[in-house]
């Protein structure tokens, strides 16, 4: 494996015993003879042999993996037992690239271990796994145990049990039924030989060389061939990732809705970068779905073209200005106004202090004539070093760029990066108290975040309100397939602390103006169906207006085989009201895999 997958899959699997953080239970060392593979994982997610050491475990070697700090093989026991809840295969973590291969059979003396990719605090399953082996060789060759086949008819609909409210929500203790939940039917199939076949995939390949596919063909389907993920409770229970056991160089290149056609086969895993996983010692053959980009409808002279674009972490050292520039003119038909999140400073990452954007945007702006679009004017303002979260170093930040020949910015003195912005009433009319301006950019709820930028625009003769959010990540949440269920989203506290203070500020606007024209919008990095949504929202001063769109088009973002929303545009009663506006969702990045960016910039076209 080429060095940065394996600096990444040394991050998820280390010596088990080298890492007390990560043992979910060690009991006192005992000694346990006449030990098979089912006996040692049991009927719960944690062996009943955990810390003890067992004695010529049988079994097949049906893989290997030499790479990464996750050296060892995956052991199969080719007479099972006849209780589906407990799985036949094992991981045995050898530290060094093992001295055994496929069609061995062997007998493997060592310590059980329940080892936590991640560690314990980041809530994670554990992995089972035999540590610290003695390896007997019995004989060569043999047939690998034929592998079991995850399909539609395998995985149960619900996804996972409730925690235990006794062991803090964990399933760890849980009896495992295999038929009833799909997180129990993985479990029962934990280090075992399994196959999907003509799976189609819901997650491009990244650039670790992973992919998810799912066993569901009908489950949550869009349009374009991805899965929908619209609820809590609705996690898509035939999502799978898939690694390779072998070269990167070989794993195939995928966008959402092309197929892995023909078998694909391997041990079945369990990772901190998205749970369980086929590490594939056989592919299926690549099959193009024939994804294209999306284009959208170019505004009309009365209209106003409104889009937010997250342009991931760029700076003035990207490769990637000619393809956002084509993007904007081309695939957004140039918005009159485009929010754009992650603008990093003139040396990115460098972290030196600098804190100007202008190189930055100015090479966007020239890169996005060249491409034939209009040339933009911008407005932003800069953050107080280190202090908006992102990258450190990058000091990114939101930025209005917007067409003069189309529409005004209204500039008004007085707005810095540490100074609010408020709303006054002249002429009976709703005005800000600076424009550029940031929301409340005191207040905690922005420690280390991004601070929304506010500005006042006209078209038209008409004033509207734009509002530039990037709110607090996710990062920190527990997984779907945590071992607490349902999962811990630690990061909502924040964002929700945000959400309120964004629904304030347009609260004030619309109190002194109850017609205006406002918008918010952004990578809020929450659904629209979150807590986060419903606090913007507030009782009707806003509206996510992706929810104009069909459900099975609500999306913007594509993580673990489901296709999510967290860019959103909302709009004010007025806007909405007048029923005379059009939403568009652009699919230009998510779902392929030489994405320029993660998020699918959005459009809001309307008459103000």
């Amino acid at each position: 494996m080429p060095s940065r997958s394996s600096a990444r899959l040394a991050a998820l699997t280390v010596a088990a015993v080298c890492s007390a953080a990560s043992a979910v239970v060690v009991t006192s060392p005992a000694h346990a003879d006449s030990v098979r593979v089912h006996d040692i994982q049991g009927t719960t997610r944690i062996s009943p042999f955990a810390g003890q050491k067992v004695t010529d475990v049988p079994g097949i070697v049906t893989a290997t993996r030499t790479y990464g700090s996750s050296k060892g093989f995956w052991l199969q026991d080719p007479t099972p037992d006849d209780n589906p809840a407990t799985s036949e295969g094992v991981f045995v973590f050898t530290g060094s690239t093992p001295k055994v291969a496929v069609g061995d059979s062997v007998t493997v003396t060592g310590t059980v271990s329940e080892y936590v990719p991640g560690g314990a605090s980041s809530g994670n399953q554990s992995v089972t796994e035999i540590t610290k082996p003695a390896i007997t060789a019995v004989s060569t060759g043999n047939a690998v145990p034929a592998p079991v086949v995850i399909d539609e008819h395998s995985v149960p609909g619900q996804y996972t049990p409730a925690g235990d409210a006794a062991a803090g929500g964990s399933i760890d203790g849980l009896a495992l039924e295999p038929s009833k939940y799909a997180l129990d039917y993985y479990e029962s199939l934990e280090g075992m030989n399994v196959q999907v076949a003509d799976a189609r995939v819901v997650t491009r390949t990244d650039p670790y060389s992973e992919l998810w596919v799912t066993v569901k063909p009908h489950e949550h389907r869009t349009p374009r061939g991805g899965t929908r993920y619209g609820s809590y409770t609705s996690q898509n229970t035939g999502r799978l990732q898939i690694q390779s056991l072998g070269s990167t160089a070989d794993f195939p290149k995928a966008n959402v809705g092309d197929t892995l056609a023909g078998a694909t086969t391997g041990p079945l895993d369990f990772n901190q970068f998205g749970g369980y996983t086929l590490v594939a010692s056989e592919l299926g053959t690549l099959k193009s779905g024939g994804l294209q980009r999306e284009t959208t409808k170019k505004q009309s002279r009365g209209e106003l073209a409104v889009a937010t674009y997250n342009v991931e972490n760029l700076d003035p050292s990207d490769a990637t200005f000619d393809q956002h520039a084509a993007a904007i003119v081309h695939n957004l038909q140039s918005p009159d106004i485009v929010s754009l999140e992650e603008i990093q400073d003139d040396n990115g990452a460098k972290d030196d202090g600098t804190v100007d954007a202008s190189q930055t945007v100015n090479k966007l702006i020239d890169a996005i004539v060249a491409a034939g679009g209009p040339k933009y004017d911008w407005r932003s303002i800069d953050p107080v070093n280190d202090q908006d979260g992102g990258e450190p170093g990058g000091n990114i930040r939101q930025v209005f760029l917007f067409n003069p020949q189309r529409v005004s910015f209204v500039d008004r003195a007085g707005g810095d990066s540490t100074t609010a912005v408020g709303v006054t009433k002249v002429h009976g009319k709703a005005q800000l108290t600076a424009s550029p301006g940031r929301v409340a950019p005191a207040d905690t709820a922005w420690a280390n975040s991004r601070k929304p930028l506010a500005g006042e625009f006209a078209f038209r003769g008409e004033t509207v309100f734009v509002i530039a959010n990037h709110l607090n990540s996710k990062g920190g949440d527990q997984g779907l397939t945590s071992r607490y269920q349902p999962p811990v989203r630690g990061s909502e506290v924040q964002r929700h602390a945000q959400a309120t203070l964004v629904n304030a500020f347009v609260k004030d606007i619309l109190h002194v103006q109850r017609n205006a024209n406002v918008i918010a919008l952004g990578d809020m990095n929450d659904f629209e169906f979150s807590d986060t949504a419903k606090i913007l929202e507030g009782q009707g001063e806003l509206w996510s207006a992706i929810k104009s769109l069909p459900r099975s088009e609500r999306y913007t973002y594509d993580y673990q085989g489901n296709q999510q929303v967290l860019d959103q545009i909302l709009i004010s009663p007025s806007i909405r009201r007048a029923d005379d506006f059009t939403y568009d969702s652009v699919h230009i990045n998510s779902e392929f895999n030489d994405q320029i960016s993660d998020h699918d910039p959005q459009v809001l076209r309307f008459r103000p």
